[in-house]
């Protein structure tokens, strides 16, 4: 039954960034005008990291799950996984790069308020998450560095 759990909560993170990816237009006229900074990694790049982060996201899920029923973690967990999703919309979809800084830095924080309660049901779990908020505060600094450039 623990593997069960394991695949699903891995199948759970995995398939919102699929989701996400699927709605992730980076052939639109918009956003093939937007100049890049020049630390902007090629687009190949972003599927095979975002790939990995999802399943240690629910690996770390997983073990909070071994640990605690307590609330609190799981709202913040289920909180930053649908601001992850809801930046390629509004940054992909809805085109706004403003909103998409204000969105993302509102994730980075969730981020790191999740980071902090999962360590104090299992330090494996919450660092798991410190590649995932690397790679968000890189991402914002992309986000910002476009709005900037353009």
């Amino acid at each position: 039954m623990r593997y069960i759990i394991l695949l699903l909560t891995i199948f759970l993170c995995i398939s919102v960034g699929f989701v996400s990816g699927q709605l992730t237009n980076t052939t639109s006229t918009w956003f093939l005008s937007l100049e890049k900074p020049p630390i902007y990694p090629p687009g190949y790049l972003f599927g095979i990291v975002w790939t990995i982060l999802y399943a240690m996201m629910g690996v770390s899920l997983y073990l909070l799950i071994e640990k605690t029923k307590e609330k609190l973690p799981y709202i913040l967990f289920g909180s930053q996984l649908i601001l992850n999703f809801f930046w390629t919309l509004i940054f992909f979809g809805l085109e706004n790069i403003t909103l998409a800084i204000i969105e993302i830095i509102a994730l980075w924080a969730l981020l790191l308020w999740t980071i902090i309660e999962f360590k104090k049901y299992s330090k494996t779990a919450s660092y798991l998450l410190i590649p995932y908020i690397l790679w968000v505060t890189f991402a914002t600094i992309l986000t910002i560095s476009i709005y900037v450039l353009n």
